[in-house]
């Protein structure tokens, strides 16, 4: 991979300014990066609880370190996309180098103590623009699904195309067509974690976006709860329009299922591993 460099970077910095403007050396903080796409999911008024909801992620990480070692055992370096909390950069930290670009200040707060040597950035991920190139991009837990028009995605493709060595790899998941039309009639999922309470409602909207209404009651110490709610959007895209989107840049090396089934619009989750098309010269060469 190319100009890939962490030195002097701590915490997660603050990238200022218009987009293409990399600006981050010497900065600690978090790196913003302002734009006039859609408005951001900020998760800020739960992402203290999100790692105790979400729980363990071993098997995400599991699938992950199979999809690079069979398909690009030589990686060095890896950007995850909507990096959360960094429960996914911290399970690659020990063998890759790593960046991770979040929208969410208080998201980025806690992957900080998770990735004491990593660099971190906040900014829109349809927009970010480092300025260099990986041998991985990654963008999963259906990070992608929350952009809330179809748009945005082939943005955000773009980005990937643009951060990604030739022959790099962009692995991500979505949640389909099917599983957001099941959910939308379903009844309110709800389960405790610790002292406090997780609900979960999925409505469906309009034009295949979703809006998930999750509610976190947290215990106070007499006994009452404090209510924290937020809105989530998650927009159902077809695996063909997914396919056409992707097919200037990318090859799909695989399209499969929770269980490595081939994927359809009525699974409950499909991962695509996609190999990042050489650059053809068009360059004419002398005669």
């Amino acid at each position: 991979m190319a100009d890939h460099d962490q030195a002097g970077h701590t915490g997660h910095t603050d990238q200022a300014g218009h987009t293409g403007q990399a600006g981050q050396a010497g900065h600690t903080g978090h790196a913003e990066q302002d734009g006039s796409g859609p408005e951001p999911l900020s998760y800020s008024k739960w992402a203290r609880f999100y790692d105790e909801i979400i729980g363990d992620r071993s098997e995400e990480l599991d699938r992950l370190h199979a999809y690079l070692s069979r398909y690009h055992p030589e990686a060095s370096s890896v950007l995850e996309l909507g990096c959360g909390t960094g429960a996914i950069l911290s399970g690659l930290a020990y063998r890759y180098a790593i960046t991770g670009v979040d929208r969410s200040p208080e998201m980025l707060e806690i992957a900080e103590r998770k990735l004491p040597g990593g660099r971190l950035v906040r900014a829109d991920i349809t927009e970010v623009s480092l300025g260099e190139r990986f041998d991985v991009v990654l963008c999963v837990f259906d990070t992608l699904n929350h952009l809330p028009s179809f748009t945005a995605w082939q943005a955000m493709f773009e980005r990937v195309h643009e951060h990604l060595a030739d022959g790099g790899l962009f692995v991500f998941d979505v949640n389909t067509v099917g599983r957001l039309r099941r959910l939308g009639m379903s009844t309110a999922y709800a389960e405790d974690f610790g002292e406090h309470m997780f609900t979960m409602t999925v409505r469906d909207d309009h034009d295949g976006l979703s809006d998930w209404e999750v509610r976190v009651f947290e215990r106070q110490g007499d006994g009452s709860f404090t209510l924290h709610s937020e809105h989530i959007p998650e927009l159902a895209v077809p695996l063909r329009q997914i396919r056409a989107a992707l097919e200037p840049h990318f090859d799909v090396l695989e399209e499969t299922g929770l269980h490595g089934e081939p994927g359809n619009d009525s699974s409950e989750r499909v991962y695509y591993v996609c190999r990042h098309r050489q650059a053809v010269s068009t360059r004419r060469q002398p005669g």
